[in-house]
């Protein structure tokens, strides 16, 4: 039985909260000298299953992303629902949320995540795959997402 946490030590992507979406992918694509990408909206509860702190939320983001390569750098502007992106905005402020890893097994994964003390933050679904944070702040410096695309 494989053990490891992370499958692929390669970070897919490094996402910052904003407090508005439409100037922050502005000011970043102005840095970059881009074009500056088109932010969407994520699905509803109906969809996405989100859970934050266990408990169900019709939380929705804005996000636009930005191709840097093998990195994706991810802007994310929360709505007023709980999910760890408000919570993140209000006691932390703007600022990097968390890097993010491609994974396989996420049910295993959240298993052996609760055996580090690094608990599950907030997980959903999304169109082709399935997303889970953890708290690993204390001891990371950072939030960490799984990522696993079906």
């Amino acid at each position: 039985m494989d053990n490891k946490i992370i499958d692929n030590q390669s970070i897919v992507q490094i996402a910052i909260v904003v407090k508005d979406i439409e100037k922050s992918s502005k000011d970043y694509a102005d840095f970059f000298g881009v074009e500056k990408p088109e932010w969407f909206v994520t699905e509803g509860y109906d969809k996405t299953e989100a859970e934050f702190m266990g408990e169900p939320t019709e939380t929705r983001i804005k996000i636009a992303n930005f191709n840097a390569g093998a990195i994706s750098l991810e802007l994310i502007e929360p709505d007023n629902n709980p999910s760890t992106w408000k919570y993140f905005l209000d006691t932390q402020g703007e600022g990097i949320h968390h890097i993010a890893f491609i994974v396989k097994n996420m049910k295993k994964k959240i298993e052996l995540m609760g055996n580090t003390n690094m608990p599950l933050l907030q997980k959903g679904e999304f169109e082709g795959g399935r997303y889970a944070y953890f708290d690993t702040f204390e001891k990371l410096k950072v939030i960490i997402e799984m990522l696993e695309v079906d």
